[in-house]
């Protein structure tokens, strides 16, 4: 089985003045390092990551071959590469650079997608992008680097958060995701409907992930997708949406809490996000509708 180096052992193979490093504070499937290159001709090995390049000083003509075919770019600031996980690469540039590298787990690439598309997904590749210039990553990076600098409370919280957006991005522009074995149909029997209804309700300000209700169920995401959607009629994300709202609108005519509250113990991300899906599901914002009830 080959073996597949760390982020953490790139300078073996790519030897640079580190500038920046997330090392130490205790991030989840993602580091940063930013470094200073001067120009070189290397071969990086297969990595265990996924790594995206950001290019914050200098510019320089850059040659990469990947999969057995040479790409030639001009890299200045705002531009960014990515090279996918367990793929080796040989690069060639000659103009001192300063860059900032994302790495992200392949574990967390996979959750992600599985996530996106309500199945098992059981590989994704990036695509062979030397250059891009994608406002939405370089904006990222940049929250990613200010967070490595000054390592803020919830610091490791946020950066998950941040990463999962950026992967979705990903997922979206640049990735190949292997399409999954088609799972059996079927529906849930009356006891795993009642379960998996009462897991929700219990846990609706909590994080409500595909896995997790899965887990509940002791299904794979996969089977559990198709089932669910079979017995209730529709996906279990939006069914987790339907019952926060019920939830929001309940508490909304029947108590005095402030709408803050409400959205956090309806699980919605903030009070913008339940006001958003709430006047979509209502035709009125939350504050207007509770005006009704008084």
């Amino acid at each position: 089985m080959t073996d597949f180096i760390s982020w953490q052992d790139l300078p073996k193979w790519v030897p640079g003045k580190t500038l920046l490093a997330s090392d130490d504070l205790g991030w989840k499937n993602v580091g940063l390092r930013s470094y200073h290159y001067e120009g070189q001709d290397v071969i990086v090995p297969a990595m265990k990551d996924f790594m995206l390049v950001g290019y914050r000083a200098g510019v320089t003509p850059m040659r990469r071959r990947f999969d057995g075919r040479w790409t030639r770019e001009t890299l200045s600031p705002g531009a960014a590469s990515f090279l996918t996980r367990a793929q080796s690469a040989h690069w060639m540039w000659d103009e001192p650079v300063d860059v900032t590298h994302i790495y992200i787990s392949g574990a967390l690439m996979i959750d992600v997608a599985s996530e996106m598309f309500d199945s098992v997904v059981s590989n994704v590749a990036l695509e062979d992008v030397l250059r891009t210039t994608d406002p939405v990553i370089a904006n990222v990076m940049k929250a990613l680097a200010q967070e490595a600098r000054e390592a803020g409370l919830g610091g490791p919280l946020y950066v998950e958060s941040l990463t999962r957006a950026l992967i979705v991005h990903l997922l979206r522009r640049y990735a190949m995701v292997q399409a999954p074995a088609e799972c059996s149909t079927g529906e849930l029997s009356p006891v795993q409907k009642r379960t998996i209804a009462e897991f929700v309700e219990t846990n609706l300000s909590q994080t409500l992930d595909l896995s997790s209700m899965a887990q509940a169920l002791g299904m794979t995401p996969c089977l559990f997708a198709r089932h669910f959607k079979s017995s209730f009629g529709t996906p279990p994300y939006a069914y987790v949406i339907s019952r926060r709202l019920e939830r929001a609108r309940h508490l909304l005519s029947k108590s005095d809490l402030a709408i803050k509250l409400i959205s956090a113990d309806c699980g919605f991300s903030d009070q913008a996000h339940m006001t958003r899906l709430f006047r979509r599901a209502h035709g009125a914002p939350p504050a207007e509708f509770r005006k009704s009830f008084q």
